[in-house]
């Protein structure tokens, strides 16, 4: 008797684990897919409207996200960039850019830096799950209303201390740079499904495409 309870309860601590492990890394993405759509349209409407989102010409912040990052070697269309990279944020399945704990720079401001986001790499969205397939001379594109910036690949990190922030530096020196540039880092958690080490990724700036009528992806997008 009861080695038959301790078997049915075995059994119905398995389907919870199931039933939890299918909510991580299924059902969060389909909410959080959904709340980045709609973010995604009200950032896409601000652009039609001509204003930006904030009022003025070619205003790039909004309070609904600042442009789209593209990178098809992740193979997960366009991803949403809103400020921060708070769990609140992230969770909503788009990608975020640092205030803390080194403030990233954003490329519209045309100032020398580094331009660092941070996504899920499971669960959320997941945006980032595929950054391991990102090799040196891949494109990473950056959308916002006015300007295409298009960026290469020139080095991976594949795992270093997630409290190694000096991979967000303005001049990521362990990226093998030693001077100012318009750099972009993307990071996220390794090894999949934890979060004990982080995945780093460091591009840096090669020319910058005006959006035209139609918004004519650059080349490196076709």
């Amino acid at each position: 008797m009861t080695v038959s309870v301790l078997g049915e309860l075995l059994i119905t601590a398995g389907l919870v684990l199931g039933l939890f492990v299918v909510y991580s890394l299924w059902w969060t993405n389909v909410i959080a897919d959904r709340a980045a759509n709609r973010q995604a349209d009200k950032v896409r409407d601000h652009w039609a409207q001509g204003d930006g989102g904030t009022g003025g010409p070619g205003a790039l912040d909004t309070k609904d996200g600042i442009g789209f990052l593209h990178v098809p070697a992740m193979k997960n269309g366009e991803v949403l960039v809103e400020k921060g990279t708070s769990t609140k944020v992230l969770n909503d399945g788009v990608a975020g850019y640092y205030t803390d704990p080194v403030k990233a720079v954003l490329p519209t401001s045309g100032k020398e830096g580094n331009f660092s986001l941070a996504a899920h790499r499971d669960g959320h969205g997941a945006k980032f799950h595929n950054i391991d397939k990102l090799k040196k001379g891949d494109p990473i594109v950056f959308e916002t209303k006015d300007k295409w910036y298009v960026y290469k690949v020139y080095a991976v990190l594949p795992e270093t201390s997630k409290y190694n922030v000096d991979v967000l530096a303005q001049v990521p020196k362990e990226s093998g740079k030693k001077k100012p540039g318009h750099y972009i880092t993307l990071t996220t958690c390794t090894p999949v499904f934890t979060s004990r080490y982080r995945y780093v990724v460091w591009g840096e700036l090669v020319r910058v495409d005006k959006v035209d009528s139609e918004r004519t992806e650059p080349a490196e997008l076709r």
